[in-house]
């Protein structure tokens, strides 16, 4: 098994769902995002979603865009990315790591190649936002033949005929947009997610993450309880943005900032 599919496994067994919460790789510099990365476990992550930094992030909302600017601007590259999990894998063999970017970084890197560095870095699975269903074979036999999670997003206007179309290959986890929109622009109602997710679970038996618009630990809470894990992304990144100094540079209580909201978040989940 996978370390994704082992570590859902572990708390559906324990009767719960996972917290995933998100940064983004550099952001604002190598070291601290890797005092983050090597921090979050022990503050209650149960997968960890690293984000690529990409100058053209359609998805993303004005937090995250200013996270991946400040990655681009301390000189992060994709191989840069890897090196940081890998240097993770040193301390951490059990963790799932994701990585969550766009498809044009990728393809200047070379598809084959970069599914077959990540897994050697020890990176679990990849989110691509921008790669069409229609246009998946663009990266889905090298990230199959290296042993790592293809994982669909899925938005609310994906109706009953396309859903299967776009599970097709999928692996890991399925990841629920839970809003039509950017990122960190608003929120979903816990009636519109009860409606949504018996819905994806008619159509897969892979387990079901929540993002797009999570930031309390309430939140997080129920939609851990009505899927299998919450995404927690520009919460996170907020946080870490209020704490710079007028130069952007990281404080003294940077992490532990991050990391105490990693806390209370995980707490919710697990209650």
């Amino acid at each position: 098994m996978s370390r994704i599919a082992t570590r859902f496994a572990e708390l559906k067994s324990q009767g719960r769902g996972a917290l995933i919460p998100f940064l983004e790789a550099w952001d604002p510099d190598g070291p601290t995002s890797m005092a983050l990365l090597r921090g979050m476990p022990a503050a209650g992550a149960d997968l960890i979603e690293i984000g690529m930094p990409f100058t053209d992030p359609m998805a993303d909302g004005p937090i995250i865009q200013a996270a991946g600017k400040r990655g681009l601007a301390a000189g992060v590259k994709v191989a840069d990315v890897l090196t940081m999990v890998q240097d993770f894998r040193r301390c951490d063999n059990k963790t799932p790591i994701v990585l969550m970017g766009y498809l044009n970084p990728i393809l200047s890197y070379g598809p084959q190649r970069f599914c077959a560095d990540a897994a050697v870095a020890g990176v679990d699975g990849l989110i691509i936002v921008d790669l069409p269903t229609e246009e998946a074979d663009l990266l889905l036999p090298y990230s199959a033949a290296n042993e790592l999670d293809f994982i669909r997003l899925i938005a609310p206007t994906t109706d009953d005929e396309r859903l299967p179309h776009v599970l097709n290959g999928s692996s890991g986890f399925v990841y629920y947009v839970s809003i039509t929109g950017i990122t960190g622009t608003r929120s979903a109602t816990v009636e519109h997610l009860e409606a949504a997710i018996p819905r994806i679970r008619k159509a897969t038996d892979l387990p079901i993450a929540i993002g797009f618009g999570i930031r309390m630990p309430e939140q997080a809470r129920a939609a851990s309880r009505i899927a299998d894990a919450a995404v927690v992304a520009s919460a996170l990144i907020n946080t870490l943005s209020a704490s710079l100094d007028a130069d952007g540079k990281a404080g003294a209580g940077t992490v532990e900032k991050v990391l105490d909201q990693v806390r209370e978040l995980a707490a919710a989940v697990r209650r």
